[in-house]
């Protein structure tokens, strides 16, 4: 069995090495923090990524190169050897969609190589979201495959929670669930990140129960953001102002939480983890009809963008097809660069196949891939703008309410950027009466 007591000490003594396995939104930011007390083995894939980091350049927009060049117990790595005397190996690795199914592959290949260098004593952490029993079903296989039972090795999961760009929550502060496989684990995974992290370490029964904690977070958020969007639709044919009507709501101080209509919902969390959920039920002969339903719902408003496009363009007796047609906001939600999962992709794709001459704009995202090919960010709003039919603003990026925008082209506004009160341009707005 494998000697908790020594894991205790080197954690108490700030003499444990920690593996992170991912240097992408999470993985990176979480390597940084450990390092702070830790000597810190960052590992990825991506050589290009490595390399930057090797040379204190950051890709992340919440970490600066001035961050990197302060941890200086941080070693970033692509080889995989270099893991094997981590007393911790924590995997934060993407669990996307593949073709609208969820795709594990990058934590199997994860777990593989953590397997592949795995000593008696050494703790495995899983931050990736999954599916509930995803760590005792797909990970503990795969790790037991290094020839060493569990008890000579420790596991635990703990969901990540982070939002980048968020100026009051961060790593350092949001508390932590705990679920280990068993409570001894639970224990010794708490008293890791109560070393770091000023917030409260929430343990949890067993790892199922914080891997369906991180699900039900998103799938509460992806149900709420539906009816919302729903009410959106309802809302605008009503000649009603859904931004007036949430704003009024958030008065009441008790029952209620606002959420907000939108093109739909992007990331690496809201739109995906429901899904892994979905997935799962399938297997207990179980339909998840509610959740299912927000699903379509939120799929539905890219849909409805296009329409309030085509409405926009019919009313100067024109269509979607050889019209000049701006699209401002890449990323899947504001002051950010992450496109994952983002509104724009399918909105894009949509438009290109209906004939539109696009060009895109988006301060923080330089290009963004699509199935119709990829799109270049213009160097500034007034070269998007330049003979633009209408204007579609997908993202309410902060710099976006100070653009100036010719009374000629049509406004369609997904995220209450604009003061219709105060400007003369023809205006769409999710969830607000036409004009």
């Amino acid at each position: 069995m494998m000697s908790l007591s020594i894991l205790n000490m080197k954690i108490r003594d700030r003499k444990a090495c920690i593996g992170v396995l991912g240097l992408g939104y999470v993985g990176l930011p979480l390597a940084l923090l450990f390092s702070r007390r830790y000597n810190v083995i960052g590992f990825d894939i991506d050589k290009e990524k490595i390399n930057m980091l090797k040379n204190k350049k950051s890709y992340l927009i919440d970490i600066n190169d001035t961050d990197l060049s302060e941890h200086k117990d941080f070693y970033p790595t692509y080889n995989e050897k270099d893991l094997i005397d981590c007393d911790f190996k924590i995997i934060c690795v993407p669990t996307p969609l593949s073709n609208g199914k969820p795709d594990m592959s990058f934590v199997t290949n994860a777990a593989e190589i953590v397997s592949k260098n795995m000593k008696q004593d050494q703790f495995i952490i899983i931050e990736s979201t999954v599916h509930p029993m995803a760590t005792k079903e797909e990970i503990l296989p795969i790790l037991l495959g290094s020839g060493l039972n569990i008890g000579e090795f420790g596991l635990a999961f703990s969901p990540e929670r982070i939002d980048p760009c968020n100026q009051k929550y961060n790593i350092y502060n949001i508390p932590k669930v705990v679920g280990g496989m068993n409570e001894e684990f639970t224990d010794i995974a708490a008293k890791l990140y109560e070393s770091v992290i000023n917030a409260e370490i929430i343990k949890v029964s067993s790892c199922e129960v914080a891997e369906a904690t991180k699900i039900l977070e998103n799938t509460f958020r992806q149900v709420n953001i539906a009816m919302i969007n729903e009410l959106a639709l309802l809302f605008e044919r009503m000649g009603i102002d859904i931004w007036e009507v949430i704003r009024a709501a958030s008065t009441k101080p008790f029952g209620f939480m606002p959420f907000y209509p939108g093109p739909g919902i992007g990331g690496h969390c809201t739109p995906v983890d429901p899904v892994y959920l979905m997935e799962k039920a399938k297997e207990y002969d179980f339909d998840t009809r509610f959740i299912n339903l927000s699903t379509e719902i939120n799929d539905y408003m890219k849909v409805h963008v296009i329409e309030l496009v085509k409405i926009a363009l019919e009313y100067n007796n024109k269509k979607i097809n050889n019209s000049v047609v701006a699209v401002f906001g890449l990323s899947y939600k504001k002051n950010i660069n992450d496109t994952r999962e983002a509104s724009a992709i399918k909105i894009l794709e949509n438009l290109k196949k209906g004939g539109a001459e696009i060009k895109v704009y988006d301060p923080f995202v330089k290009i963004i891939r699509t199935s119709s090919g990829d799109f270049l960010s213009e160097r500034t709003p007034q070269d998007a703008l330049e003979n633009a039919d209408c204007a579609v603003f997908l993202v309410d990026h902060d710099v976006f309410t100070n653009i100036k925008i010719n009374e000629k082209v049509s406004i369609i506004d997904c995220k209450n950027i604009f003061n219709r009160d105060k400007i003369t341009n023809r205006y769409y707005g999710i969830g607000k009466m036409m004009r």
